[in-house]
């Protein structure tokens, strides 16, 4: 009988998690990521999936942001050090960007309808977020690129950056990856 009893209140628990589930991923609005120590949002309807870090094969001549090409459930796509590109960081040539990746490191890949085989490398995920999170909007940081529409300070007063994967895609220096 008590096991019947233990047996029910599981199933209990399972439905009532997988109801919060579904109504937490519909009122979802964007990715919580992490890069460089900074925290960022990106559009759901704008990122496709998430992958494990994978080391990537360089190439040459390339912008110091554009790690080389990963291949990716049979497609190759061009990887992004997402940190380098957003804070327009230089490194010298003897640098492995490959020395900050950790157990946490992913690759976020860009929605197929924007028409780029291409992945974000983050340094970590954060969760999904909501609008209910944000208390405040703010305008664009002064001096931030054209895809980091405006910044978002949370209920703790944590303040965060959303990007807009398709203006980065169609911005003439991200599409042009040579040195």
């Amino acid at each position: 009988m008590a096991k019947r009893q233990s047996l029910k209140e599981l199933q209990e628990r399972l439905a009532q998690r997988l109801t919060a589930a579904k109504t937490e991923a519909v009122t979802a609005t964007w990715l919580a990521i992490e890069a460089g120590s900074q925290p960022y949002l990106v559009p759901l309807v704008q990122s496709g999936e998430i992958f494990p870090w994978t080391a990537p094969q360089a190439v040459p001549y390339t912008k110091n942001w554009y790690l080389g090409v990963a291949n990716l459930r049979g497609g190759l796509h061009g990887v992004i050090d997402l940190a380098a590109l957003l804070q327009g960081q230089t490194r010298p040539a003897a640098a492995r960007p490959v020395d900050r990746v950790s157990s946490e490191s992913r690759l976020v890949s860009l929605h197929s309808a924007l028409g780029l085989n291409a992945v974000l490398w983050i340094d970590r995920l954060l969760g999904l977020r909501s609008p209910a999170t944000f208390n405040q909007v703010g305008e664009r940081p002064q001096g931030a690129p054209a895809y980091v529409t405006r910044s978002l300070v949370d209920n703790r007063g944590q303040s965060w950056q959303e990007l807009d994967l398709q203006a980065l895609v169609a911005e003439p220096e991200f599409l042009a990856i040579s040195a």
